[in-house]
């Protein structure tokens, strides 16, 4: 992955519905290129699918922290592959046990343990651990 790549998958996190004919020129590249690149990073894994960015879950919905370990030098593309998750709201690099952790938010907790069976299963993760926020206290 290089920084077209990068650049490209920060638009399209930003706005997924954002047309070929409008990135293009956005790149300094052709609509060909970006299709191209736009394909490959599908078939690599890079980016998983489009989704729609949503608020805050309508109801009372499972907000949690997860705290994963990464393999060796898996960390670039265990992040790539947690980026594809829309209910991931937030992913952190971090120090000391953990290595990234990633905020979560879903409407139930069949949704919840659905999207850990996930990330659990990949590769590069060697091991993880789950708290479910019950109430917040102080937020931003």
């Amino acid at each position: 992955m290089d920084d077209l790549d990068r650049e490209l998958i920060s638009l399209l996190r930003n706005d997924a519905r954002m047309p070929v004919s409008s990135l293009a020129p956005r790149l300094g590249v052709s609509r060909a290129t970006v299709r191209a690149r736009i394909d490959r990073l599908l078939a690599s894994g890079a980016i998983q699918g489009f989704t729609v960015a949503m608020g805050k879950v309508p109801g009372p919905g499972v907000r949690a922290i997860t705290m994963i370990e990464v393999e060796g030098r898996a960390a670039e593309s265990v992040f790539n592959r947690l980026m594809g998750f829309s209910e991931i709201r937030a992913l952190h690099s971090t120090n000391g046990r953990w290595d990234i952790i990633a905020e979560i938010e879903v409407s139930t907790l069949q949704v919840f343990d659905d999207l850990l069976r996930q990330i659990r299963q990949i590769s590069g993760i060697s091991a993880s651990e789950t708290s479910i926020l019950l109430a917040s206290r102080k937020s931003l």
